[in-house]
């Protein structure tokens, strides 16, 4: 067997180790939702999280500039 061979069936069996197998498994309607639920969740979360760290300094910012023009409007 060549050495290149011999590094071509290696890597081929690496690679056929590394593939998983199939699970098998079953979630029920009432944990896939809840799974779902809580993915969708979390996302949101962190998209307040962000427009929040964002919103109020510049809502901050906009006010001062108001203050400082001797603007009145809220």
């Amino acid at each position: 067997m060549t050495p290149y061979a011999r590094l071509a069936a290696l890597l081929l069996l690496s690679f056929g180790m590394g593939l998983p197998d199939p699970a098998a498994a079953y979630i029920g309607p009432g944990a896939g939702l809840g799974a779902i639920a809580v993915t969708v969740a979390i996302l949101l979360g962190v998209l307040l999280l962000i427009a929040g760290l964002v919103w109020y300094p510049l809502k901050r910012m906009l006010k001062s500039r108001a203050a400082a023009r001797g603007d009145t409007r809220k």
